[in-house]
C-alpha cells in the first residue's frame, strides 16, 4: 500500500483528538524507517540513480537496495514485534495503544497487497520467513477500492460527527 493511504487509514480509524498524529506516524513508520531513511540517505549521498527531479522508479530498483532496508523492513512489517512494542507502551501510557494500532493495521493492509517479487510481508517475523504472496497495491482493481475505503471511511466519521 502506498504511504499516503496508511496516514489516512491510520488517521481514520485510529487517530482522535490529540493522537491523532501518534496515529498517522505509526501508520507510515513501517515504511519510514526502510524506505524512507534510505532515501534520506540517498538524497544526503547525491545517489538517486536519476537526472533532474527524484522519481519512485529511482528509488524502488531492488538490486541497489543495501541488505539493512530488507531487514528494517522484516522488523517494522512484523506482527510480533509491533505488538510486543504496543504492550510494553500500554503497559507505560495506555492513551498511546490505541493510535498505535496503526502499525498492525498497516500490516494488515501490506500482507494481501504486496508481491513474491517487490518486499513480501514477512508477517511473523522472527519466528517464521512465512509471506503471502498478494496482488500489487498499484493494481486498478487495489487502488480503486483503496481509495473509495478512505473517503467512505471519512464521509462515515464526518456524518457520525466523530473527532476528525
Amino acid at each position: 500500500m502506498d504511504t499516503i493511504s496508511h496516514a489516512l487509514w491510520g488517521s481514520g480509524l485510529f487517530g482522535y483528538r490529540k493522537y491523532r498524529w501518534v496515529a498517522i506516524f505509526f501508520g507510515i513508520m513501517p515504511d519510514l524507517l526502510s524506505f524512507g531513511l534510505l532515501f534520506i540517505i540517498r538524497i544526503f549521498n547525491s545517489n538517486l540513480n536519476y537526472s533532474g527531479l527524484p522519481t519512485l522508479e529511482g528509488l524502488l530498483q531492488l538490486e541497489p537496495f543495501p541488505t539493512w532496508v530488507f531487514a528494517m523492513d522484516n522488523i517494522t512489517h512484523s506482527f510480533i514485534i509491533a505488538f510486543l512494542i504496543i504492550g510494553i507502551v500500554y503497559y507505560y501510557k495506555k492513551a498511546l495503544a490505541w493510535p498505535m494500532l496503526a502499525w498492525p493495521f498497516h500490516i494488515v493492509l501490506d500482507v494481501p497487497f504486496h508481491t513474491e517479487e517487490l518486499f513480501p510481508i514477512q508477517l511473523f517475523w522472527p519466528l517464521t520467513n512465512y509471506y503471502f504472496d498478494g496482488i500489487s497495491w498499484s493494481h486498478p482493481a487495489v487502488w480503486f477500492p483503496n481509495v473509495a475505503g478512505i473517503i467512505m471511511l471519512f464521509f462515515y466519521r464526518w456524518k457520525s460527527k466523530q473527532d476528525l
